[in-house]
């Protein structure tokens, strides 16, 4: 069997798989991979001092599966451990730009959960608990109302909603 040569999307941008620039001859550090876990260990070097670091990417950076989680800077995680990675994460991101003159486009402007099953509130309400003890400002509103599920639920149903503001 023959496997047809053609791109599922004929409307994709090829110029993004064209390297950009000439691979060089040598660099004490290599770094494999453009994506946000390559372009944060270059980032890191540098700012600690190191000056000869190349990052290596098939195409432009963060072209590959990295885009897909853009926006998802979360303030809490699973534990106090992640949570505390995740504020300095989110504090990294906010000085990138002073930093390297690239603006990263990030805007903290909170985030809405809707618990629509007890288990799923339970998570959520750990999730609140977690975020007050590290500071963040939660509301929880039971007032919120939406139509049935897909799992059989008919007419109004009572959801809860969690925001969380910057």
């Amino acid at each position: 069997m023959t496997i047809p040569e053609h791109l599922a999307n004929r409307d994709i941008d090829l110029s993004a798989l064209v390297p950009t620039t000439k691979l060089p001859q040598r660099a004490r550090v290599v770094i494999v991979g453009g994506g946000i876990v390559g372009s944060s260990i270059a980032y890191h070097l540098t700012r600690e001092g190191e000056t000869d670091v190349a990052v290596i990417e098939r195409g432009l950076l963060t072209n590959g599966t990295t885009w897909h989680a853009a926006g998802l800077v979360s303030q809490v995680r699973g534990s106090h451990a992640l949570t505390a990675l995740s504020r300095i994460n989110a504090e990294t991101y906010e000085r990138l730009p002073a930093e390297t003159g690239v603006e990263t486009g990030l805007r903290r402007i909170g985030a809405v959960t809707v618990a629509r099953t007890p288990a799923r509130m339970q998570e959520s309400l750990y999730a609140v608990s977690m975020a007050r003890d590290v500071g963040v400002d939660v509301e929880i509103d039971d007032s919120v109302r939406g139509l049935g599920d897909r799992h059989g639920e008919r007419g109004p149903v009572r959801h809860r909603l969690l925001r969380a503001r910057r």
